[in-house]
């Protein structure tokens, strides 16, 4: 796959990137080299092989789902100007 002059500046549009006409040629041929390089991974087999997040292994730890800290809405809106039924008071920002 290759990009050409067009495909750089609608890149660099849509990405809201300001590139100047005399770095097109250089950026093409940088994108170009990356999709090279992409298409050359695609050619390697990858079957039976276990997906990771890691490069060693690793389990996560784990620890019981226990609210440890909770139950005090009237304290946390006791400072708040207006507060109704425990709940911040906000002016309406959209009609």
């Amino acid at each position: 796959m290759s990009v050409d002059a067009a495909t750089i500046r609608r890149i660099a549009h849509l990405a809201r990137i300001a590139v100047a006409e005399n770095e097109v040629d250089h950026l093409r041929g940088e994108v170009n080299a990356i999709l090279a390089f992409v298409e050359q991974l695609q050619e390697v087999n990858v079957d039976g092989v276990e997906p990771m997040t890691s490069v060693t292994p690793m389990t996560m730890r784990m620890r019981d789902d226990i609210v440890t800290d909770g139950d005090r809405a009237a304290e946390i809106v006791r400072n708040a100007p207006v507060t109704e039924d425990n709940y911040f008071v906000v002016p309406k920002v959209i009609e």
